[in-house]
C-alpha cells in the first residue's frame, strides 16, 4: 500500500505553509496566557479567539523571542501604560510555522499597542450604548445618598496599597467609621466576575450599610479594563446601596464611575470626600446647637417680659379689687350700722325676751310671765297683766 512517513508529511505540511504564508500577517487575537521565561528571556502566549461561550472559536500558539520581545514590550508599555498581560486584545505581526516535534505555532516579530487601546474604548462605549438601551446606566445615581455616611461595605483587596491608604486616611480622621470589607481582585481576568460577587454579597446585607466604596490604586487602562465589563457594571448600576468609586487616577474614568453614584478618582479622594462630609455634618449640628440656644435664650427672655407685663397687671388688677372691695365693704358696715340694735334702742325702741328668746308678737307670751326689756340704758323685768292682739279689721 502506497504511503509516506509522518516526518514527510510533516515536512510537506511545512512546506504548504511557506508557500502559502510566505510574510508575516497582521493578527487580532486576545492573549489566553502569557509566560516569560525568566532563563532564556523567551515569551510564550496562548492567543484566543472568544466564540460567545466557554469554548473558544480559535487557539493557538504563539512565541516572542527574546531578541524582540524586550523592545516590543517595552513599546506596548510606554503606549499603553500596561504590561502585555492575559485578558489583553491585541494586534499581533505574526509569522506562522511549523515544526516537525512542535508543530503549528505562530512567531510574533512586532505588536500594534494602538490597537489594544482602541479596541478597549470600543468595549467601553459598547458596554455604556447597551447599559443606556437597558435603562440602567442612571439608576444608582437616583439614589439617596444618606447625609451621614458611617457604615461602609467596601469592596478592594486587602493587600492592595489603594486599600491601606484609604484606611489609613479613615483612620486618621476624628470620626468613627464602621468599615467591613468584602474581598475581591481587582485586575486580571477574573476581576470582573470576582467584584460582582462582593458586590452581591453586599447587596444581599444592604440593610447593614449607608453605601458601598469600591476602590483600586490607580494603573494602566489596560489594568483597569475590567472596570467597563458590562456584566459588572450592570450589576453595579442597580446595587440597592449608593455606590462610591475610587477607581485609578485621575486620568481614568471607567465605566463604573460613570453608573455610580458618586466618582472620586483615588481610594485617598474617598476617604476625605466621606470624612469632608462627616465634618459638615458635624459643623451643620454645632451651628443648629448654636442657633437652638440663642431661640431659647430669645424666647425665655420674652417670656420673661411677658411674664414681668402680666404680674405688673395682676398686682394693679388686685390692687382696684381690693379698693372695690372696701368700698363695697364699708358700705356693708355703713348699712350694718344704720340698722344695728343699739341704733334703734337710742331711737327709743326696746326688745323684749322672753324664756324662749326674742319675744317677736304679743300672741307669744302668756298673761302672768316674766319678761326682759331691754332699753338703750339699761334692762328691766316684768311681769305680763294682760296680752292685748291687734283686731284684724278686714
Amino acid at each position: 500500500m502506497e504511503h509516506i512517513t509522518l516526518s514527510e508529511l510533516a515536512r510537506r505540511i511545512k512546506l504548504s505553509l511557506a508557500d502559502g504564508l510566505p510574510l508575516p500577517l497582521w493578527v487580532s487575537a486576545e492573549i489566553g496566557e502569557i509566560k516569560v521565561n525568566r532563563t532564556s528571556g523567551h515569551c510564550y502566549m496562548e492567543l484566543v479567539e472568544s466564540g460567545g461561550g466557554s469554548v473558544p472559536k480559535a487557539k493557538l500558539s504563539a512565541v516572542a523571542w527574546r531578541s524582540q520581545y524586550g523592545a516590543m514590550a517595552a513599546h506596548f508599555r510606554s503606549v499603553t501604560g500596561s504590561d502585555l498581560v492575559a485578558g489583553l486584545s491585541v494586534l499581533l505581526r505574526v509569522v506562522v510555522t511549523y515544526h516537525e516535534l512542535y508543530g503549528l505555532s505562530l512567531q510574533v516579530v512586532d505588536i500594534e499597542p494602538a490597537f489594544t487601546l482602541g479596541e478597549q474604548e470600543r468595549l467601553r462605549r459598547q458596554t455604556i450604548d447597551q447599559l443606556t438601551k437597558d435603562g440602567v446606566i442612571a439608576m444608582n445615581r437616583s439614589l439617596a445618598l444618606p447625609v451621614v455616611v458611617q457604615h461602609i461595605a467596601v469592596v478592594s483587596a486587602s493587600g492592595a496599597a489603594g486599600y491601606r491608604d484609604f484606611m489609613e486616611h479613615i483612620n486618621a480622621s476624628p470620626y468613627h467609621f464602621q468599615i467591613t470589607l468584602f474581598e475581591s481582585l481587582m485586575q486580571g481576568l477574573q476581576a470582573a466576575e470576582s467584584v460582582i460577587a462582593a458586590l452581591t454579597e453586599v447587596a444581599e446585607r444592604a440593610e447593614e450599610f449607608d453605601a458601598v466604596v469600591v476602590i483600586r490604586g490607580g494603573g494602566s487602562q489596560s489594568d483597569l479594563s475590567c472596570f467597563n465589563a458590562y456584566e459588572l457594571c450592570f450589576v453595579a448600576a442597580q446595587m440597592p446601596l449608593p455606590i462610591i468609586t475610587g477607581i485609578g487616577h485621575d486620568k481614568d474614568t471607567s465605566v463604573m464611575d460613570l453608573v455610580a453614584h458618586t466618582e472620586q478618582k483615588t481610594p485617598t479622594a474617598v476617604a476625605d470626600f466621606l470624612v469632608e462630609r462627616m465634618r459638615e455634618f458635624d459643623g451643620a449640628l454645632a451651628l443648629a446647637e448654636v442657633t437652638l440656644r440663642e431661640r431659647v435664650a430669645d424666647i425665655a427672655s420674652r417670656q420673661h417680659s411677658e411674664l414681668d407685663s402680666r404680674s405688673q397687671l395682676l398686682r394693679v388688677s388686685i390692687a382696684h379689687l381690693l379698693e372695690r372691695q372696701r368700698e363695697g365693704l364699708a358700705r356693708a358696715e355703713a348699712l350694718v350700722a344704720v340698722a344695728s340694735p343699739e341704733r334703734l334702742l337710742s331711737r327709743g325702741y326696746a326688745i323684749v325676751s322672753g324664756p324662749q328668746g326674742v319675744v317677736r308678737s304679743a300672741a307669744s307670751v302668756a298673761e302672768g310671765s316674766e319678761v326682759e326689756i331691754l332699753f338703750a340704758d339699761g334692762r328691766v323685768r316684768a311681769t305680763i297683766e294682760k296680752v292685748i292682739l291687734n283686731v284684724d279689721t278686714e
